[in-house]
């Protein structure tokens, strides 16, 4: 097979090359996947290098799939090594991590994985004991502190020393105890995995040098999204050679918040002496109209190496700029929109991007008086289920009896007479005694500290634990999660309740031994079976066939769809208030812009409100279109504003359909036709076509903007001599010495003294 055969240019010059350290940057939709897997199965064929000799790393096990899948398919047999950072690392660990427990006392190969909710039960566990609550720093907040302590090789003392408040030296604390429960339960949470991986390979010569034997060529996808234990990772795995490939899009470096080092990628020719870069800017994904607004976008950014997309394709349509007089109408245009293209084309499929999770509640709602199905990507993944990880969590126990986190979720799940007290008693002696709760539940019992029927009902679970964990490493998994269902009492607590939601989570866990059984046909073992439970990520659950999508641009990266809407264009939503005071947070919302924008095949449209309620509700507050807007090429947009008569665009949008009249009217909330005509009416807008006004009221007339209060407050718009009209974020202070912090387009936010600022406000 002629591997080269169909690739442009640029595509077979980095196909063919093969020595050396390679940077392939790749511009959205310019088939970087096929360059990987041609380039490996070029590997494999002509150069004649072992499959097992070439190692493929990616983000999610969806690409690792698809990448598996494509070069089986060019050269059968045997492939490369195709994994996630983490599922390498845990393979890695498992394997070969033995020479660790000099390194990192208490460590086993037999170790579990945390996720996201396990480090949250153990964190609210740890404020427990050392007197703190949530009013200190939301749990999440605190998890997320750590992780980039750690991505940025920061220990618990690191933390402290560097504190500047309280604040940081008790989080240093949290962090310490966090890290020595984790020893203790003999688990590791998601950091690390690679944390560990990178330590084993520094300090163990023999592990590093048998790596870097096996793996001639290593290959990186997505490259710009890498932090400080990746790049260091792939350094260790390539230092003899140095036949290290990576692929990736400076202008889509989008996961700055998680620890993403954008340098890695800006900094690979520097790293990498000798290293040759190999553009890839044509695009077979989108209309020329799309790219140039896209590229429009980007370049206004500085932190980039460069580069230009085009396209062979025609122009396309304009984009359509919505402007809406408000978010609830911004949400109608967006679902009567997608009804309208889905009626032309039924085989179309639309993604609705936004910044926040809490945008998709308005949509969801108008998508709901259309009767139009959706999915929303980034909800609850199946492995997040409650029951999925009650069951999970016993399997664990089986595995690693140290892992307190899981023994307590399923200690009294079903319930079985052990109750809060009791449970509180043995992790009081756990702590005293730094042991695990497992440990100090065996201690408890051998010594009878428990009254009669509590050490009854504990003594009953030991015992059927220690049974159940019998063989249970050596049996297919499906065959211990059957015993583990039956022997808990499990299943039949879920078939006794009989309601639907017991139904429903019946054959969660129904589809939970199916997907154990296919493991054990894979020939993986229980530990591998729980090892992929906890490594699939919200990414790899997306379903690109749905009709219509709902999902964040972060999670919309790596996706495509024939239609794509951004919706809350607006300044301190999108880009969001975060990145106002930050220069490098800014290119980096801009990034995020151009990543939602280049999803779009065919059809792309943005929109914005100009009031929007913020905060959790209270009066709609005015706002600023996002600077983004500003930075698309005139010529390039269909300006419609919602608030004014466009026939054509009215034309297309409202034509009325018997879903949407079949809805019964709830009150003022626009779910009928009849609610959706008096939405237009009340504010002073034109009938839309094919409906009249409401008979039974009369036309009000057209709402006026807020009054302004004299005194100045977030979200209050002003007018000042030299910067223009802009936003108020927030006041420090009072009487005369009040600041107000503002955001002005094109200038950014500015601190003034109230008193002698010169400000209006409108």
């Amino acid at each position: 097979m002629d591997f080269l055969a169909g690739l442009n240019p640029r595509q077979r010059e980095a196909v063919q090359h093969t020595e050396g350290p390679l940077l392939v940057l790749a511009g959205a939709g310019s088939g970087k996947t096929r360059v990987i897997t041609h380039r490996i199965a070029h590997l494999i064929t002509v150069h004649r290098v072992p499959g097992w000799a070439t190692l493929a790393v990616t983000f999610t096990n969806k690409a690792a799939g698809e990448m598996r899948e494509r070069v089986h398919s060019l050269v059968g047999g045997d492939g490369p090594t195709v994994a996630t950072f983490h599922s390498f690392c845990v393979r890695l660990l498992r394997r070969d991590g033995a020479p660790l427990a000099s390194l990192r006392p208490g460590f086993t190969t037999r170790f579990n994985i945390y996720d996201d909710d396990d480090q949250i039960s153990m964190i609210k566990s740890i404020y427990k004991q050392v007197g703190l609550d949530d009013k200190f720093m939301q749990h999440r907040a605190a998890l997320s502190r750590i992780s980039h302590a750690k991505s940025h090789k920061q220990s618990p003392d690191d933390l402290a020393r560097s504190a500047t408040d309280p604040t940081i030296e008790r989080l240093a604390v949290v962090y310490e105890k966090y890290q020595a429960r984790l020893i203790e339960s003999n688990a590791l949470d998601f950091d690390d995995l690679l944390l560990e991986a990178v330590r084993l390979l520094t300090h163990d010569t023999p592990t590093r040098a048998q790596y870097n034997q096996r793996y001639e060529f290593v290959m990186v996808d997505e490259y710009q999204d890498t932090n400080r234990s990746q790049y260091e990772l792939m350094r260790l795995l390539t230092e003899q050679r140095q036949n290290i490939c990576v692929v990736g899009d400076e202008d889509q470096s989008i996961y700055g918040w998680r620890g993403a080092n954008i340098r890695n990628i800006l900094d690979f020719e520097r790293d990498f002496p000798g290293a040759v870069t190999i553009r890839l800017e044509q695009n077979y994904r989108s209309t020329k109209n799309i790219l140039e607004a896209a590229n429009a976008v980007v370049a206004h950014n500085t932190e980039r190496i460069g580069k230009n997309l085009w396209t062979e394709s025609d122009g396309g349509e304009k984009i359509t700029l919505y402007e809406a007089p408000d978010s609830e109408n911004e949400a109608l245009y967006i679902a009567d929109t997608i009804e309208n293209r889905l009626a032309r084309n039924p085989k179309d499929r639309v993604a609705v991007l936004y910044r926040t999770n809490s945008q998709s509640r308005q949509i969801e709602e108008a998508l709901r008086r259309y009767g139009r199905k959706y999915v929303v990507v980034g909800g609850f993944s199946f492995y997040q289920r409650a029951e999925v990880k009650d069951v999970l969590a016993y399997l664990k126990v089986l595995t690693v009896p140290q892992d307190s986190v899981s023994l307590l979720r399923i200690i009294n799940v079903p319930a079985r007479g052990i109750g809060k007290t009791t449970v509180e008693q043995i992790e009081q002696y756990a702590l005293e005694n730094e042991l695990s709760l497992w440990s100090a539940l065996k201690e408890m019992l051998d010594a009878h500290t428990f009254p009669a029927r509590a050490e009854a009902a504990l003594s009953a679970f030991r015992k059927m634990m220690e049974e159940l964990a019998e063989g249970a490493e050596t049996r297919p998994a499906a065959e211990t999660l059957q015993a583990v269902l039956d022997r808990t009492g499990y299943s039949r607590m879920l078939t006794e309740e009989g309601t639907e939601e017991a139904r429903t989570r019946l054959g969660n866990i129904e589809e939970l031994i199916n997907a154990s059984a296919d493991a054990a046909d894979r020939g993986e073992t229980i530990r591998e079976f729980l090892d992929h439970a906890a490594l699939v990520s919200d990414a790899d659950s997306a379903d690109e066939r749905a009709t219509v999508s709902l999902l964040t641009m972060h999670n919309a990266k790596g996706l495509e769809f024939p239609i794509v809407f951004v919706a809350g264009l607006e300044e301190g939503l999108f880009p969001h208030s975060r990145s106002l005071d930050s220069e490098a947070a800014m290119e980096e919302e801009r990034r995020l812009c151009y990543v939602g924008m280049t999803r779009a095949e065919t059809k792309l449209f943005l929109t914005w409100a100009r009031y929007r309620r913020r905060f959790g509700g209270g009066q709609p507050e005015a706002s600023i279109p996002s600077r983004f807007l500003k930075e698309v090429p005139m010529m390039l947009l269909d300006r419609v504003r919602g608030d004014q008569g466009h026939v054509d665009l009215y034309a297309e949008r409202y034509e009325v359909r018997d879903a949407a009249r079949r809805n019964l009217y709830t009150g003022k909330t626009y779910n009928s036709v009849e609610n959706i005509k008096q939405f237009f009416a009340e504010r002073g807008m034109p009938a839309p076509s094919g409906m009249s006004a409401p008979p039974a009221a009369p036309k009000p007339a057209a709402p006026k903007p807020p009054t302004a209060k004299k005194k100045v407050g977030p979200g209050s718009t002003i007018e000042h001599a030299k910067y223009g009209r802009g936003t108020v974020l927030r006041l420090e202070g009072s009487g005369d010495d009040t600041k107000v912090t503002v955001s002005f387009p094109g200038y950014g936010l500015k601190k003034l003294v109230a008193k002698y600022a010169g400000i209006k406000i409108e």
